[in-house]
């Protein structure tokens, strides 16, 4: 039910089928082991790409919100930095009833989120561009692009236009032998440790999929990289 173009509060919570639709990957999603500054609260996205039912490529990503302090949650180091204009509108009252999963979201706006961490990348016919290198790198440049827009963005003004990074990484950016946890098993893996404002890992899951993680330097201190599949 809507009401004058405002969600009803029996709206379906739209996350629910991308929920379904992650459940279909091919091959298992990944995410960061459980930790007690991260909490993961199903904020999946997904991309792909297929013809006639048939899927060629995957991409599942998971965000979460961070602690920085979880033993005390209304802890003001727990807040995100948020302009003001923002703040204003997330105290503003509504005149209408907005369903519960809304709600819940624009509580969430008021902490910090590690959007997008997490990626499980899977091409039915891979090629170098879907190895984990270039997936690693085309992870920390997204991240980059859509988080430190006001800082590493040139361009990016009011046309709408989404402007150039500055300084992006690439496969050559990536340094090999890295070990990494994969649910509890050492794992050769791969890192970018080159950018100022980021830090990327990855693993080649098999010859078709891999998984990566990009973090803000800011926040590396409460995470622990280790991945294990996401349960549901």
């Amino acid at each position: 039910m809507h009401f004058r173009g405002h969600l009803g509060s029996d709206a379906p919570d739209p996350a629910l089928e991308i929920i379904e639709q992650v459940k279909r990957m091919p091959v298992p999603v990944l995410g960061l082991v459980p930790q007690r500054h991260l909490e993961d609260w199903d904020a999946f996205g997904i991309a792909s790409s297929g013809h006639d039912g048939e899927l060629y490529s995957c991409a599942v990503s998971i965000s979460y919100t961070l602690w920085r302090n979880p033993h005390n949650i209304d802890d003001p180091r727990n807040l995100a930095e948020l302009d003001d204009a923002l703040r204003v509108e997330l105290g503003e009252d509504v005149p209408w009833d907005r369903p519960a999963w809304l709600l819940e979201r624009v509580r969430r706006m008021r902490y910090p989120l590690l959007w997008e961490a997490v990626t499980t990348h899977w091409n039915a016919e891979p090629s170098a561009h879907d190895a984990a290198p270039a997936q690693l790198a085309a992870h920390v440049n997204h991240i980059l692009m859509n988080g430190f827009r006001a800082t590493r963005v040139r361009g990016a003004g009011g046309d709408g236009g989404p402007g150039e990074l500055d300084s992006p990484v690439d496969e050559r950016h990536a340094e090999h032998g890295v070990t990494l946890l994969v649910n509890g098993y050492e794992r050769s893996g791969i890192r970018i440790d080159t950018d100022p404002d980021v830090y990327g890992v990855g693993v080649a899951l098999d010859d078709a999929s891999c998984v990566t993680a990009v973090v803000p330097r800011d926040e590396l201190r409460f995470i622990d990289l280790a991945f294990a599949t996401r349960r549901f």
